[in-house]
């Protein structure tokens, strides 16, 4: 078994890009990221397209990654679809790293690509996102997941948005749930927006860009309570690339200073588990995991991207992950601690709340953003001596919880 390697990392823009394609968003992250790489097309060996929306909102339901990679040059590969949720290309960075690690390729490609905006299509767009749990169980697991936000009261004359995500509901429900628990605050949820949205100054290529104060985040439009706008991360279209490779090829390009080495991956799923069995949460499973992989603990760790698809959410991953402890995580970001220039930076990208959330893009972006922490090149949102990062990538829901979980750990050169 075979050390792997990150050696070439890109991302598109985030936004709205309502003139471009799943080819064209596609197209730029690869080319990008083999630039990165200094590696040809003609050296690829395998690749990976990760997508969640193209059937649904497209028609093209099969062969995605044929028709965005054959349309792009490569041709006589093995080309694999990997649709997981907003987990998908994390599970295709899985999957490629598996065939690099086993000797079944040395130079792997994994793309992320994803269209979310339709204006024409806005009913479509909100129900994709129904695709991403048990539509058989959908009732009943929605029951579970509102359920957990009894008993805490809404403040009177407070209305949801008529045009949210059902997601959003379930995140207000688990946000109302760790508020009745531990009695954490909408301020310290709100922080976390603050935070995240103050990061994304210094990323060129986030969605949002401008600095907000807590503030500002809570008298902002709310979406489903204690949920406002920017406490919950908005729909993207963008793309990002990464290109794995082993040892061997490492040394034979001579990229060893560059090559970030993946320590440690795990991906899991959950099990029957009552809402406050904490010791059995899907991110604590598959964090355990990577930590077993990786040889190192969360005291290691020098910084993470989690998965902050809404601000309460990168509350319940810092904790279950090992930051800190379970009840603790609004207070930890309240502190001051994950800010850059904190203990321990989080989503110092702006995260998905400010960066973007392209479903099938994420996991890569994530990746992509570490990788260049790592390497010592995110300019002046650098996090001093980085040596070992952490990426948190949920998706979907089923039952109490996330559907999927990974959990990944890079090395610095």
């Amino acid at each position: 078994m075979r050390d792997v390697f990150v050696i070439g990392a890109a991302a598109t823009p985030l936004g709205k890009h309502l003139d471009r394609t799943v080819k064209s968003l596609s197209a730029q992250a690869v080319a990008d990221a083999l630039a990165d790489a200094g590696v040809e097309r003609r050296d690829i060996e395998a690749a990976w397209f990760c997508n969640t929306r193209q059937g649904v909102l497209e028609g093209q339901h099969g062969i995605r990654g044929q028709c965005s990679l054959r349309a792009d040059g490569f041709e006589r590969l093995a080309i694999f679809n990997t649709d997981n949720a907003c987990a998908s290309s994390t599970a295709g960075l899985y999957q490629a790293y598996a065939a690099v690690r086993a000797g079944l390729a040395d130079i792997a490609l994994v793309v992320g690509a994803e269209k979310m905006n339709y204006p024409e299509r806005r009913k479509e767009m909100f129900e994709a996102f129904k695709g991403s749990w048990d539509r058989d169980l959908a009732d009943e697991h929605l029951a579970a997941l509102l359920a957990l936000g009894e008993g805490v009261d809404v403040p009177a004359g407070v209305e949801s948005a008529p045009e949210r995500s059902v997601f959003m509901d379930i995140y207000a429900a688990q946000a109302r749930f760790h508020m009745r628990r531990f009695g954490t605050t909408p301020r310290q949820i709100a922080s976390v927006a603050a935070k995240n949205h103050w990061h994304s100054q210094w990323n060129p290529l986030a969605q949002y860009r401008m600095p907000m104060t807590v503030d500002e985040v809570l008298a902002d439009k709310m979406i489903s309570w204690p949920m406002t706008r920017s406490m919950c991360a908005p729909m993207s279209d963008g793309a990002g690339a990464l290109v794995v490779a082993s040892e061997k090829a490492v040394q034979r390009l001579g990229a060893t200073k560059r090559a970030v080495r993946i320590r440690g991956i795990a991906i899991a799923s959950g099990m029957a588990r009552a809402p406050d069995d904490d010791e059995h949460h899907i991110t604590h499973l598959a964090a355990t995991q990577a930590y077993e992989r990786a040889g190192v603990g969360p005291s290691d760790i020098s910084l993470a991207e989690m998965h902050d698809a809404s601000a309460i959410a990168e509350i319940i991953h810092t904790e279950h992950v090992g930051f800190c402890d379970t009840g603790s995580g609004g207070a930890l970001v309240e502190s001051g601690a994950t800010r850059l220039g904190g203990r321990l930076p989080i989503n110092v990208s702006g995260g998905l709340l400010s960066k973007g959330h392209p479903i099938g893009a994420t996991g890569a972006l994530m990746i992509h953003d570490l990788v260049r922490q790592l390497r010592g090149e995110a300019g002046t949102a650098q996090v001093s001596g980085a040596r070992l990062g952490l990426a948190e990538n949920g998706g979907g829901f089923y039952g109490v919880e996330e559907a999927v979980c990974a959990v990944t750990i890079l090395e610095a050169p």
